[in-house]
């Protein structure tokens, strides 16, 4: 009866894995949809982004003779008492280690600003940051969860404004935002980097040839046009970036995990057929065995 519950038991774990490895290649396959458009859509939006940076590297250049009064708000340095940082994760898991690297690339963030500040807070785009700076007792000054697969231009926009108003203000004196960065489909790497005071590229971005800009009108009067998109486009880019690499990481650890399922199947067909063998050929031992006991009485 042993025998029979162990051979029982392996053929239930493996109706458990296989049904688990089917679900897992049903989501490699829905990730793999999501990612081509996310990948799609974040590769889209890297020349406009490269471009913007490029305009804007001409357009400090012709302004920086000014002093600082005369710079635009969000051009302006200054003492920096209160950092805040965008943080952008995903609102889901089993994407992998995804989530986790971009947490702890966050976290060292954070506490390399908290001894040099008076305070630093955190803006998170997605559950798993937000979840996890929660935990960890920091302050969050706002929160953006939900914004889809495939956010729009108008789903991003109220993280930059609201940085940018609290910037303006004086409440916040300098802005860092972290997201994964989509390579490839295997490597994502969590990229943090400065927002406001928009630091102008110290040299013009390549947009495929060199540009010499005509400003019309002047370059001041652009600058206070062009500054807030490009805060704007920063995020959203940041935003698309993050969504293609979640794609990705989700895809490749849901093929990883049905792998290791069929693997684990195979263990486990190959172990219920040795304890299949092993009661077969027990009971032909008892039938034998009591064969002879008959005979001989």
């Amino acid at each position: 009866m042993a025998g029979g519950g162990q051979v029982r038991g392996i053929r239930d774990r493996i109706r458990s894995v296989s049904s688990t490895a089917k679900v897992t290649r049903a989501m490699e396959l829905v990730a793999a949809s999501k990612m081509r458009r996310a990948q799609e859509r974040a590769v889209q939006a890297r020349p406009y982004a490269e471009t913007m940076r490029a305009v804007l590297a001409q357009l400090a250049a012709a302004t920086g003779g000014g002093d600082g009064a005369s710079l635009h708000p969000l051009l302006q340095a200054r003492d920096v008492k209160h950092v805040s940082y965008v943080h952008i994760t995903a609102d889901r898991g089993l994407a992998g280690g995804l989530n986790s690297n971009m947490n702890r690339a966050g976290a060292s963030l954070v506490l390399e600003y908290q001894p040099k500040v008076d305070r630093v807070s955190v803006i998170s785009a997605g559950r798993k940051g937000r979840d996890f700076f929660r935990r960890s007792g920091m302050e969050l000054l706002a929160d953006f969860p939900e914004l889809g697969d495939f956010p729009n231009f108008e789903d991003v926009r109220p993280i930059a404004r609201l940085i940018i108003d609290d910037f303006v203000a004086g409440r916040v004196d300098q802005v860092f935002i972290g997201y994964q960065r989509f390579i490839n489909a295997a490597v994502q790497r969590p990229t943090t980097r400065q927002l406001l005071p928009i630091i102008a590229p110290s040299e013009v971005v390549s947009v495929g040839k060199a540009v010499d800009f005509i400003f019309e009108p002047s370059p001041e009067e652009l600058l206070a046009t062009l500054l807030p998109r490009y805060v704007e486009m920063q995020v959203y880019e940041a935003v698309l970036e993050a969504r293609a690499s979640e794609q990705s990481a989700r895809m490749v650890a849901m093929r990883q995990a049905t792998d290791a399922a069929k693997e684990m199947v195979s263990d486990l067909t190959l172990a219920y057929n040795k304890a299949r063998q092993e009661n077969i050929t027990g009971e032909l031992l008892d039938i034998v065995g009591g064969k002879a006991a008959v005979e001989n009485a």
